[in-house]
């Protein structure tokens, strides 16, 4: 395991541009005969579907990349602790280096082969790197389009990324290699509708075998660089109830089980043969306002929502599941600090914002749907009632609609017009301390997530702390500028943190989860 320098991993992490909802699990976990079902297969229940197109570059979808990581391989994972949130283990790379302030080294491992018996090269992260900058791309992970880069690769084994054509450092590769999966560049050369979209081809511990109604089949990689997996294989199965995924626990059909309520704690706990787990994630829950469409292109009426919403309320009704935060990243995330401009709950400062805007009293108003799901995010239908309540106790005409999460996932995004619905509930969690994961993400004129904001001061600031040489500027520009203009304009509204809860058979004793939902399984007991 190798760890690049405190100084260059976050100024790695500097300019990562947009990315994905990533969870990450740690596949090495399943390599350690220490595993207590050695030989069986793992059965994980997963609170959300798949999209039913695996091109990883296709998709935003948590569970989605949770398979990719048993699957595919990366050049680096970050585990993502709490006292050492820059830390970062190689994987496919054996090292990562500057030659200068626009060319990064990457070395890569030698004698490694995708599992339709490729062998691994600089052609694939090549052609990765290459397709996974394409603005076409609904995820887009790196810091600008193709042509703003130039990837060389002077031997099978050494890839150099140049970023003078873009006029940004290259360093903001760095943090992000921990994110796109390396795909073969023999399946990328058949296009998005080829091969990439119809199953996961990787260099990971497990193989995709194929998917079986909800369940994605994962057989053991025998061939995998660090020795065969000590389990047999993985059923990544989507169960959109949280009950049924509790009750299927208890009864020893599941061996790991996610986004569990915060009273079905109590119960699991007294299951002598159950462990829970729970950890402050790097997950925000947001209340995500349609920027684009009436009447909330008007920051104004933004605000005065904000402000009619008291978010203590609502973590009363989280319990252990939510924590507090004053800004729109997660606190273990570089940067964090409670913004003093976060809009608190203040009605006299609602209703003088919504007579400022011409809607005295909420008077002349559109009826608003609130978008909802249910059995993924922990209570989101009870602190979606009371959300809704609050907001037409001031003059809002707002209804709640509740989704399961297929249909939820459908009415996310941002699409012309605005996308369904005025405002929508939806986390967002990156496997990175790095901050422009969500900020460049989804209030960048570039980036249509879910919001769908434009804004020409945001994007310079964005633009400015991106740019920044060095990273205690950066954290300044950050603190003292782009968080409180963005703040000042609230596209969105940050709850709450995520609290991260999971259950799993004892026989994981030892296992740790992080912020990020790795896992490290080297404390596990035999």
């Amino acid at each position: 395991m190798s760890e690049l320098s405190r100084r260059h991993l976050l100024q790695g992490a500097a300019g990562a541009a947009v990315t994905a909802a990533f969870t990450q699990i740690d596949p090495d976990f399943f390599i350690s005969k220490a595993h207590a079902q050695a030989g069986k297969t793992l059965t994980f229940l997963s609170a959300e579907n798949i999209t039913g197109n695996w091109d990883p570059t296709a998709h935003t979808t948590l569970s989605q990349n949770n398979i990719q990581g048993f699957v595919m391989g990366f050049l680096t994972r970050t585990p993502m602790k709490l006292d050492k949130p820059d830390e970062v283990v190689y994987e496919l790379a054996t090292d990562i280096k500057l030659l200068d302030p626009n060319r990064l080294q990457i070395t890569l491992r030698k004698d490694i082969v995708f599992h339709d018996g490729k062998p691994f090269k600089a052609e694939d992260v090549k052609a990765t790197f290459e397709y996974g900058s394409r603005p076409d791309r609904p995820a887009q992970w790196y810091p600008g389009p193709t042509e703003t880069l130039k990837v060389e690769t002077p031997d099978d084994y050494t890839v150099i990324v140049d970023t003078s054509k873009g006029g940004y450092p290259a360093h903001l590769f760095m943090f992000l290699a921990a994110f796109l999966p390396i795909m073969s560049a023999k399946d990328i050369a058949a296009g998005p509708g080829g091969v990439l979209s119809q199953r996961l081809n990787g260099t990971g511990p497990f193989k995709f075998v194929e998917q079986r109604g909800n369940t994605t089949v994962m057989a053991a990689n025998d061939g995998y660089f660090k020795g065969k997996p000590a389990i047999a294989g993985i059923n990544f199965t989507f169960v959109g109830d949280s009950t049924t995924r509790m009750l299927s626990l208890m009864n020893g059909q599941a061996s790991i089980v996610e986004r569990l309520e915060p009273e079905q704690v109590e119960t699991v706990k007294a299951n002598p043969n159950i462990r829970i787990n729970r950890v402050v994630s790097v997950e925000n829950k947001y209340l995500w306002f349609r920027c684009s469409k009436p009447p909330f292109n008007d920051q104004r009426i933004r605000l005065a929502a904000c402000h009619a919403i008291n978010r203590d309320v609502l973590l009363d009704v989280l319990g252990s599941a939510g924590h507090p935060s004053s800004n729109f990243i997660s606190p273990v995330k570089f940067a964090y600090f409670d913004l003093p401009n976060y809009p608190k709950f203040d009605p006299a400062k609602c209703q003088a914002l919504l007579a400022e805007a011409g809607f005295p009293k909420g008077k002349g108003l559109p009826p608003l749907e609130y978008i909802t799901s249910v059995g993924f995010y922990p209570k989101t239908k009870e602190y979606g009632e009371i959300l809704t309540a609050m907001l037409n106790e001031q003059g809002f005409n707002v209804s709640l609609t509740v989704l399961e999460p297929a249909a939820w996932n459908e009415r996310l995004y941002h699409r012309p017009g605005g996308g369904p619905g005025h405002m929508v509930d939806c986390g967002w969690s990156t496997g990175s301390p790095e901050p422009d994961l969500i900020l460049r993400t989804h209030f960048h004129s570039t980036s249509h997530r879910i919001c769908g904001i434009e804004d020409k001061d945001i994007d310079a600031s964005l633009d400015k702390e991106r740019s920044a040489p060095t990273l205690e500027e950066r954290k300044k520009i950050l603190q003292t500028e782009t968080m409180p203009l963005i703040a000042s304009k609230m596209p969105a509204l940050s709850l709450f943190t995520s609290v991260m809860i999971h259950a799993m058979q004892k026989d994981f004793e030892g296992l740790f989860i992080y912020p990020d939902g790795s896992m490290d399984a080297s404390k596990s007991a035999a």
